[in-house]
């Protein structure tokens, strides 16, 4: 069955990243630049209409782990990358970064702004560690902290409230203060298998952690503090990002290898999207204001969905 007769979900665009794998992605607020990173150790900033690019960021020396968007600050952006370093840019001047920050001793795997706090990004590396910088404190480190033993793979601040910072290392969840980057209670677990990604819906009530097996669903609504409510076991293809719909917030989009799986949550149901890329959807983000979604592909190529 299509996708689009049920979820009325399709593509809408799509366009070549280049010669080199595409492996992080984000969308701005308003929906209107889409920015993505890889393998070429460049990030492209795109306009979402029509999709095409408008303007590169070429500082890094390796590959790029992550790219964000600032959600207070729509023309602010920021990178990560094996080089160990985490630069910000502004989105009208890309020909040099605005900060560069060199704390990290290991490559940084990822990286997110607090959602209330404009000066405030975290990012966290292959040693565990995560760090808070502050954009006003440059280049001095707020915090830095101990997580796991492992690789820290992905970290997500809980939209709207920043209450939380999400870290994902080997088959747990670390909920972290979003301020104090201490630990707030024992790590989420029930993963057999190692995490590859996070995600929060807009609200910041829930929160879907992704392995190649499953995928988990745990509440932070009032009075569930991490609560595991939900889980989709693997079926044929393996699991790797995720994101929730824009417009449908029990809708989780989950990037596979070539398909994308859309699950609602609710109902307990699931639609796979079958060739949607070349190979495997590395990353995955939405724009609310739009209802666009971004994909990324090892295939080297970047499509939106609504």
């Amino acid at each position: 069955m299509d996708s689009s007769e049920v979820f009325g979900f399709g593509e809408i665009a799509k366009a070549s990243a280049g010669g080199s794998k595409v492996i992080c992605c984000d969308i701005s607020p308003d929906g209107k630049l889409l920015a993505t990173g890889g393998h070429d150790k460049k990030a492209v900033l795109w306009r979402t209409e029509p999709l095409q690019p408008k303007s590169l960021l070429e500082e890094h020396s390796m590959l790029i782990t992550d790219v964000r968007l600032s959600p207070s600050m729509p023309q602010q952006l920021a990178t990560s990358s094996f080089d160990k370093t985490l630069r910000v840019w502004d989105a009208d001047d890309t020909e040099y970064s605005l900060h560069t920050f060199t704390g990290h001793q290991a490559s940084i795997m990822s990286l997110d702004f607090h959602p209330n706090k404009q000066d405030v990004i975290c990012s966290c590396d292959s040693d565990g560690q995560v760090c808070c910088w502050s954009t006003n404190c440059y280049p001095h480190c707020l915090t830095c902290v101990k997580v796991s033993r492992g690789v820290a793979v992905q970290l997500r601040f809980q939209p709207r409230k920043g209450k939380y910072l999400a870290t994902a290392s080997e088959n747990a969840v670390f909920i972290l203060d979003g301020e104090t980057q201490i630990a707030q209670r024992s790590p989420l677990q029930g993963h057999s298998k190692t995490i590859q990604s996070v995600c929060w819906d807009s609200h910041g009530d829930y929160l879907a952690s992704v392995s190649e097996d499953s995928v988990r669903i745990w509440s932070f609504t009032s009075g569930h503090d991490g609560e595991f409510v939900h889980e989709l076991n693997y079926s044929g293809n393996k699991f790797h990002s995720c994101v929730f719909h824009p417009t449908c917030p029990s809708l989780l989009v989950i990037g596979c290898y070539k398909s994308l799986e859309l699950w609602d949550i609710r109902g307990n149901k699931r639609i796979t999207l079958n060739n949607a890329h070349d190979g495997l959807v590395a990353a995955l983000a939405a724009s609310s204001q739009t209802g666009h979604i971004a994909s990324v592909s090892l295939d080297k190529f970047v499509k939106l969905w609504k």
